[in-house]
């Protein structure tokens, strides 16, 4: 087996499923890296080609931690938002059924 192309196909991975905001992708991806980084340190000592396929594997989870972070910010402050401006929403919505319930007589 070529471990730096196996290593390589891990970091694509994460770097897909960082740029995509495949949550589901990247949740399943991070969860078997460890099980799959195991498989094939259980070989041969690392080659220098190795060990630096395993430094881009490390910036491609960097980058997808980046991602999850900045989606759940993002998240966040939408959230914050929506609290902020409950009542407004409320109000809204409220506003809404009376006027859909006046009109279905």
């Amino acid at each position: 087996m070529d471990r730096t192309r196996a290593i390589d196909r891990l970091a694509g991975v994460l770097t897909d499923a960082g740029v995509r905001a495949d949550w589901s992708l990247l949740g399943a991806a991070v969860r078997e890296l460890g099980p799959q980084l195991q498989a094939l340190g259980a070989g041969a000592a690392w080659s220098a080609d190795e060990r630096r396929a395993l430094a881009r594997l490390r910036a491609a989870h960097e980058g997808a931690q980046a991602a999850v972070a900045a989606a759940s910010a993002q998240l966040q402050a939408r959230m914050d938002d929506m609290l902020a401006n409950k009542e407004g929403w409320m109000a809204y919505a409220l506003a809404g059924e009376l006027e859909s319930g006046s009109t279905q007589r």
